[in-house]
């Protein structure tokens, strides 16, 4: 029985999808040559890559002369979102609290990064005072 199929970006898809977000519209030998250095990829690798990517849904392309054009269909905020919630899914049971928890566990974890969450979480939260306000006014 063949592996079951994964939305989710390998290293090689988001490392192409990265310069799809950054360039737009590359063809093949584009994404070759906008590979960063070190990463080199083949040409043949970059192309099963890129059809693996539409496949999945992440890419469309268009032909220009005897090349294909390929653009993300997928924004990268949107992309970012479902693996998020994919390693919520596997890893956390679908729980926040446990993924937030986690992160704050984590010894690398520097004040200034600590006081943004605590930022984040505070904005994030509702206000008591504006509901009971509203509450009062109805």
């Amino acid at each position: 029985m063949p592996p079951r199929k994964s939305n989710t970006l390998t290293e090689a898809e988001l490392r192409l999808m990265k310069i799809l977000w950054r360039r737009g519209d590359s063809s093949v030998n584009d994404l070759v040559a906008a590979m960063p250095e070190g990463e080199d990829l083949a040409y043949n690798s970059v192309l099963t890559t890129i059809r693996i990517l539409e496949q999945k849904g992440y890419v469309e392309h268009r032909q220009e002369g005897r090349a294909f054009v390929y653009w993300p269909c997928v924004a990268e905020q949107e992309a970012s979102q479902s693996e998020i919630r994919h390693v919520l899914s596997r890893f956390f049971g679908n729980s926040r609290e446990r993924l937030l928890l986690s992160l704050l566990g984590d010894e690398d974890l520097s004040p200034d990064e600590l006081q943004r969450l605590k930022q984040a979480i505070q904005d994030a939260a509702p206000d008591e005072d504006e509901g009971a306000a509203s509450e009062v006014t109805r």
